[in-house]
């Protein structure tokens, strides 16, 4: 049951945020490894973006890869919040004094993170092809034209194989361990503090939201440059042999993008990574915290 609640939490949040990580994936791969002022910006801002997008690919292209997104946030976060959930529940994120400890917070936080995310890796990168899909006039990054999941996962699966499915997973698998480690160590701290300096009411609703937000603020400062690897790790083209065309991994991406594209580089896209971070970190744990608490309520 804790795996099924964080995984409908986690959907619940994606139906919301889905349009954000469109314009989130587009403006990471525009002007990629083109230095400052030498490629035309489709996207000038995360608002500029949503219009161009609604105005040339039409409104239905902010709902792009809805159905892989939603697939992987079910199993991903099915996995990561469930397992965290149990060594919560388990005690062993706690002190013997009964506060929580940071430090195995963190560790289980992306130990769970990893697992959710190596396991669902082929439906993210069918995802990050789909949303960076757009018209000609507007299009950034290398553009695969699948024509919906199953068939991508097909096309990839037959090839380049089983191996080709999993391309670009350990290059994710830090942006996963920054990300979940930050997340839910920072929700958990930030709750527990709330609670002993009875901010809100005990139990109040209000306490896992305010806790949310300060999560997603911490999550997006550390995620962002590993946001923007992952993705055009994901999404850069292939030889026949599967090998990537562009980068080598995770080090080379980090090292050609910061050497073309400068420290801004880095951080490209980084007000839309908030905008669909801040939101869907506080809805998924809003949701899982909620979730949780009432079914606890009626079990007992």
């Amino acid at each position: 049951m804790d795996f099924l609640m964080s995984g409908l939490a986690a959907c619940g949040a994606c139906l919301f945020t889905n349009p954000l990580e469109v314009v989130k994936t587009r403006m990471q791969l525009q002007g990629e490894l083109r230095a400052p002022g030498t490629y035309q910006r489709h996207y000038r801002n995360v608002f500029h973006a949503f219009i161009t997008i609604g105005k040339v690919d039409g409104l239905a292209a902010l709902q792009r890869g809805l159905a892989p997104a939603l697939l992987y946030q079910f199993l991903m976060n099915g996995i990561r919040l469930g397992t965290y959930g149990l060594a919560e529940a388990g005690g062993y994120l706690h002190t013997a004094e009964g506060t929580l400890n940071p430090v195995r917070s963190a560790a289980a936080g992306a130990l769970a993170g990893v697992m959710g995310a190596y396991l669902g890796s082929p439906i993210y990168m069918v995802k990050t092809h789909l949303q960076a899909q757009a018209a000609k006039e507007i299009a950034v990054g290398h553009q695969y034209n699948h024509q919906g999941m199953f068939q991508a996962l097909t096309k990839i699966g037959q090839k380049h194989g089983l191996v080709g499915l999993w391309r670009g997973a350990l290059g994710g698998l830090p942006r996963v361990i920054v990300g979940s480690s930050t997340q839910l160590c920072t929700f958990s701290s930030t709750k527990d503090l709330m609670t002993q300096w009875e901010i809100f009411p005990p139990q109040s609703w209000k306490v896992a939201l305010a806790a949310a937000m300060v999560s997603g603020i911490a999550v997006v400062l550390a995620m962002t440059p590993f946001d923007v690897v992952s993705t055009r790790l994901y999404n850069q083209p292939t030889d026949a042999q599967g090998k990537g065309l562009m980068y080598r991994g995770l080090l080379d991406a980090l090292l050609q993008t910061a050497r073309t594209e400068g420290i801004f580089g880095m951080y490209k896209g980084i007000g839309a990574s908030y905008f669909r971070l801040g939101p869907h970190t506080i809805l998924s744990l809003f949701f899982w915290d909620q979730l949780r608490m009432v079914y606890y309520t009626y079990t007992k």
